[in-house]
């Protein structure tokens, strides 16, 4: 998000945007990252449990990333635009629960969702502050088709680090120390 900590609630869903998943690219993506029949094969598809050809999971999970970050842009931009200074998101320390509900077929429209679950301030990041997140993706008859658990960090807006973290800090950037902590 690209809110101050502070200004994060854990009640808002963020609308992301949607997407229309084709055939063609379905096929194109499986065929580079995920090359099971029933994801480039439509005639083979056919005969899967699935009863055609689908996309990948990871297909849908890379559409809802490019989604979601594409949306934090647009929302810095705006921002910005209104004279505010946006807050800075920070890394993700990795994924809590992935789940796929339903296939996600060729023409498909796929909306996501982002809700900030819960949030603390970091214990071992000072000055930022840890969030816990839920994107859903929904196809055209609002049924869930994705959802995963994601951690983040988004940066405390006023956040003064105390004395002895400046000094580990500016010790840390002397390439002597860097060496003493390599070792």
């Amino acid at each position: 998000m690209t809110l101050w900590f502070e200004d994060i609630d854990d009640v808002t869903v963020w609308p992301l945007g949607d997407y229309t998943f084709t055939e063609e690219e379905i096929i194109r993506f499986a065929k580079r990252y995920d090359p099971q029949y029933f994801h480039i094969d439509p005639e083979a598809a056919k005969h899967s449990h699935f009863g055609g050809l689908i996309a990948s999971g990871w297909h849908t999970v890379s559409v809802g990333h490019k989604i979601m970050v594409d949306f934090m842009y647009a929302h810095d931009a705006e921002q910005r635009a209104k004279g505010e200074e946006p807050g800075v998101s920070g890394p993700s320390p990795g994924v809590n629960k992935m789940e796929f509900k339903a296939p996600v077929r060729p023409g498909d429209t796929i909306r996501f969702d982002l809700t900030v679950k819960n949030k603390r301030k970091s214990n071992s990041l000072p000055g930022w502050g840890l969030l816990t997140s839920i994107i859903s993706a929904y196809n055209q008859d609002d049924e869930l088709v994705y959802r995963s658990e994601i951690a983040s960090f988004s940066k405390l807006r006023d956040y003064k680090p105390k004395l002895k973290e400046r000094v580990l800090l500016a010790m840390a950037a002397m390439p002597v120390f860097r060496k003493l902590l390599r070792k």
